[in-house]
C-alpha cells in the first residue's frame, strides 16, 4: 500500500506533514509527494506578479527548476519518493487572450473560471494512474490559495471514498494553518480526525524538510529560526499531525 500525499506546490506536503511522512518511512511505508504545479511557465514574459514573487525569494528565471531540486532534497529529508507534475504554478497562468488569471489581489481564493478545466485534466491524470490500494492526503485548503482548491477538487472528484480505492484524508496547510486555526474548524466540520504521534526525531526530520526549501523560508517564517520554533510549537500543542476524514 502507497500513501501519496498530494501537494499543491513544491513545499506544501512537507510543510504541513513532513514529520508523519518520516514516521510513515521509516516504518516501512512506501510514501510519495506528488507536486501538481512544479511545471515551467509558458514561454514569453512572466506576470508582474510571479515577477515580484521571483524577486522575493531570491530566484530568477529558473525558479522552477531550482523549486524542484529543493523538492527533492526535502523529499529525501522526510524518506519520501517524488513525483512532479507539469501544471506551472498560479502566477505564471493566463487566459486564451494572455490575461493573468491571478495577481496579489485574487490568488488566496476562488480557482478563476477559465481555471475550472484543470480540475478534471488533474482528476483524469490521478485516476489513470492510481492503484486500487493506494491512500491519498490532500490539503483542507486552510487560507483558499487557488492552487490548494484546484488540488481538492480534483481529488474529491475521484470519488475515492464512494467507490474504488482506500480513503483519503485531508491535512491542515501549514503555514495558513499557524495563522489562523480556527480556519480548520468549518472546513473540518463533520469529519472525523485521528492524530499521529510524531518523535523526536521526526521532528527534527520534518524541520530539516522545511529548510530545504531555502528560497521560500524568508516569506513563509522570516528566518529558519523562527521555522524551526513555530514548528516545534506546533508539534508540541498538536501533540503530533492530525489528519481528517469524511465520517
Amino acid at each position: 500500500m502507497r500513501w501519496i500525499y498530494i501537494s499543491p506546490h513544491l513545499d506544501d506536503a512537507i510543510l504541513s506533514c513532513g514529520g508523519l511522512i518520516w514516521e510513515q518511512s521509516h516504518a516501512g511505508t512506501q510514501v510519495e509527494i506528488w507536486t501538481v504545479c512544479s511545471g515551467d511557465p509558458p514561454d514569453g514574459p512572466l506576470s508582474p506578479f510571479a515577477e515580484v514573487l521571483h524577486a522575493e525569494w531570491g530566484t530568477g528565471a529558473d525558479t522552477p527548476a531550482l523549486r524542484r531540486e529543493e523538492d527533492k532534497a526535502a523529499c529525501r529529508a522526510v524518506g519520501a519518493r517524488y513525483r512532479h507534475l507539469s501544471i506551472p504554478d498560479c502566477i505564471y497562468r493566463s487566459a486564451q487572450d494572455g490575461a493573468w488569471l491571478y495577481d496579489p489581489n485574487t490568488f488566496m481564493g476562488e480557482i478563476h473560471p477559465a481555471d475550472r478545466p484543470l480540475v478534471e485534466t488533474l482528476r483524469a491524470f490521478l485516476a489513470a494512474i492510481l492503484k486500487p490500494e493506494d491512500t491519498l492526503v490532500c490539503p483542507l485548503t486552510v487560507g483558499g490559495h487557488a492552487d490548494h482548491r484546484l488540488t481538492r477538487g480534483a481529488v474529491e472528484a475521484l470519488e475515492r471514498p464512494l467507490r474504488y480505492y482506500a480513503p483519503q484524508g485531508y491535512y491542515a496547510d501549514i503555514p495558513y494553518l499557524l495563522k489562523d486555526a480556527s480556519a480548520v474548524e468549518m472546513l473540518t466540520s463533520g469529519m472525523q480526525v485521528e492524530v499521529h504521534s510524531v518523535s523526536k526525531a521526526g521532528l527534527r526530520a520534518w524541520q530539516a524538510g522545511i529548510a530545504a526549501y531555502a528560497s521560500q523560508i524568508g516569506i513563509l517564517f522570516e528566518n529558519p529560526e523562527k521555522m524551526r520554533e513555530m514548528i516545534q510549537s506546533y508539534w508540541q500543542s498538536s501533540a503530533g499531525i492530525r489528519l481528517w476524514r469524511a465520517a
